[in-house]
């Protein structure tokens, strides 16, 4: 792992790429530039039949110039040094600050590597690459430049550090909808590495992202209150709003759900709700009560106590009315 250090006194981890993983990365180039060099040659030779020799050469040695060292150095330019091996191999070139290169980087590197990869058929770029310590060919020292991978196994996340206990809370009216997820993510990483940061440099970074920060939402911090503290307490409230969010909504989600209604179930809920309606329904005695025969008339109103008594009341009228049965049953046809 290579360790670069930027203006900001930021420490970059870098993987520089070795030599199996480069080589491969340049057969696959070499590949395809050859592919595209015998094509296009064949459609100039076919083109080119009634011209003379020296024409011929000149065409030949343009299409050299053009196609095996003006391609390799265009893909690079444009791709910011991800050509199609690199890309297949997950690597890509970088500036020594871990920058993306520019044309001048890649024009460096491509007359270099028509020298030590085409002229030396690759044993000098070899040679070179295990010699170096970041495993950098002479196209990379010259241009300044290094071939790093990107696929990497990705790390844990650093939990952001928490806001004092004096603040937390304290900014929960703060509208934060005109913050930019490109302005959390900053804060972020400023807040999991500010112990990692030359002091000096971690205080003006925190002030920038905090003056940021109220310009977006347009209420200043309280003075006296540093300008990390103010951003930890400003991610805290994020999250707590999240979180609440969230829950917010999963509870919505499970209130939502059928509840069974009708049938079985709620007639036994209101016929078994009170002590009066269970008597009336199975004839055992209430404490401190008897059983009426007309306490049946009234079993089955699903009403609790108070709908049971109505109901006994009304079933020893209606047998008196309609000549029923002292059991409360009604007699046949």
């Amino acid at each position: 792992m290579s360790e670069l250090v930027t203006g900001d006194a930021v420490v970059l981890e870098l993987r520089p790429a070795r030599l199996p993983s480069r080589a491969l990365a340049a057969a696959i180039d070499l590949a395809v530039v050859f592919c595209v060099f015998m094509l296009v040659s064949v459609v100039v030779g076919i083109a080119s039949v009634t011209l003379d020799e020296a024409a011929v050469a000149a065409i030949g040695v343009a299409l050299f110039l053009l196609v095996l060292i003006g391609g390799p150095i265009a893909v690079e330019t444009l791709s910011h040094g991800r050509s199609l091996g690199k890309l297949a191999c997950g690597l890509r070139v970088v500036r020594d600050d871990g920058g993306p290169i520019r044309f001048r980087h890649a024009l460096v590197r491509g007359a270099m590597g028509a020298v030590e990869i085409l002229m030396t058929f690759g044993v000098v770029a070899s040679i070179a690459s295990l010699v170096s310590a970041r495993g950098r060919r002479l196209g990379d020292v010259f241009a300044g430049t290094l071939v790093i991978r990107e696929r990497v196994t990705a790390k844990r996340s650093v939990a952001v550090p928490p806001p004092p206990p004096w603040l937390v809370g304290r900014f929960s009216q703060l509208d934060l909808s005109a913050v930019p997820d490109e302005l959390w993510l900053a804060i972020r990483q400023y807040l999991t590495r500010m112990h990692q940061l030359d002091p000096g440099v971690g205080r003006s970074m925190a002030a920038r992202l905090a003056d940021e920060v109220v310009s977006r939402t347009g209420i200043a911090p309280p003075q006296g209150i540093p300008a990390a503290a103010f951003l930890a307490a400003v991610v805290h409230e994020r999250q707590a709003r999240d979180a609440r969010r969230v829950f917010a909504g999963a509870r919505g989600a499970s209130s939502a759900a059928p509840v069974p209604v009708g049938g079985a179930p709620e007639s036994a809920g209101g016929t078994v709700g009170s002590a009066g309606g269970i008597a009336g329904a199975v004839g055992f005695a209430a404490p401190g009560g008897a059983v009426t025969p007309a306490a049946f008339g009234g079993a089955v109103a699903p009403g609790g106590s108070g709908a049971s008594a109505g109901g006994a009341g009304s079933g020893a009228e209606e047998q008196k009315g309609t000549g029923g049965s002292s059991a409360g049953f009604a007699p046949p046809g």
